[in-house]
């Protein structure tokens, strides 16, 4: 009885509990984006996290850095670099004009993720024998979970995930225009601010955790948008909890489909995410050409 309560609390209840919380939090940083941009293609990686994540975990495996106190070197770098990436990509859309708009943002994401990957590429190039633990990581998994990795990373994507649900009432308006935002006296430049900051947070505290899942922050806005409808105050709650129930299926089928092999999570939910993404380009594209 002892090795099975050990089992589930110790090993089993802080996975299945950081699944949750990483699915809802992209989810969550997928729909801010999503209004955002006022693009539904959006994903919570859109200005660069993502790949601002990979560099700072490939940092610290390559350089075998040591663990901060009870916090894994791999998560805290790939936590930094995420944050930098976002900060660079603001920072970036700013010679745009002030306030950047949209697309200044999402075409400063483009450049940083790709110099980033670029870096990355380097990197592995240079260090190739630590190849497959970086690879591996950039899949996604939650191999690694833990009550002290909970602990940590959940009030960030608390956090994050709260900043972007309090923009959600003007969020709304701002989908209908700049203009129309504007002539209702909110002010876009705070607004986007607050999303924005508040996505990348949450995005970046995931991927920190659980490194690169894919198609999570696309698919589970989606599927709730058609259940309670675009109004963010209703959405947000519900992509959440869409996500977090997608994320903790796809570690069960990781686990369990090829065991004693354990699949990266990014897998799964690219297998399932490719599919609904071309169908969602195809939609999109017809909606247009009409």
């Amino acid at each position: 009885e002892d090795t099975s309560f050990t089992i589930l609390f110790a090993l089993r209840l802080p996975r299945v509990l950081l699944a949750m919380a990483v699915g809802a939090s992209l989810s969550v940083a997928g729909a801010g984006f999503q209004g955002f941009f006022r693009n539904p293609l959006a994903d919570p990686y859109v200005i660069g996290a993502s790949s601002g994540a990979a560099l700072g975990a490939a940092l610290a495996i390559v350089l075998s850095l040591p663990a901060i106190g009870p916090i894994s070197s791999v998560s805290l770098c790939a936590f930094v670099g995420a944050l930098v990436a976002t900060f660079l990509a603001f920072s970036l859309s700013r010679f745009a004009g002030d306030p950047p708009p949209a697309v200044a943002l999402l075409l400063a994401g483009t450049a940083l993720s790709a110099f980033f990957s670029a870096l990355l590429s380097l990197i592995l190039v240079i260090k190739d024998k630590d190849m497959h633990r970086v690879y591996y990581w950039l899949l996604g998994g939650l191999g690694m979970s833990s009550w002290t990795e909970l602990i940590t990373a959940v009030p960030i994507m608390v956090l994050g995930a709260g900043l972007v649900y309090i923009a959600s009432r003007p969020l709304d308006i701002l989908i209908q225009g700049d203009d129309v935002a504007y002539s209702l006296g909110i002010d876009v430049r705070r607004l986007r601010f607050l999303v924005a900051s508040g996505a990348s947070l949450a995005a970046a505290a995931a991927v920190a955790s659980a490194g690169i899942i894919g198609f999570v922050g696309l698919i589970a806005p989606h599927a709730m948008r058609i259940i309670v409808g675009p109004n963010h105050r209703r959405l947000l709650p519900a992509a959440a909890l869409g996500g977090a129930l997608l994320v903790l299926v796809a570690d069960i089928v990781a686990r369990t489909i090829a065991a004693p092999l354990e699949l990266p999570i990014g897998i799964i939910t690219s297998i399932i995410g490719a599919p609904f993404f071309i169908v969602l380009l195809f939609k999109r594209g017809r909606h247009l050409g009409t």
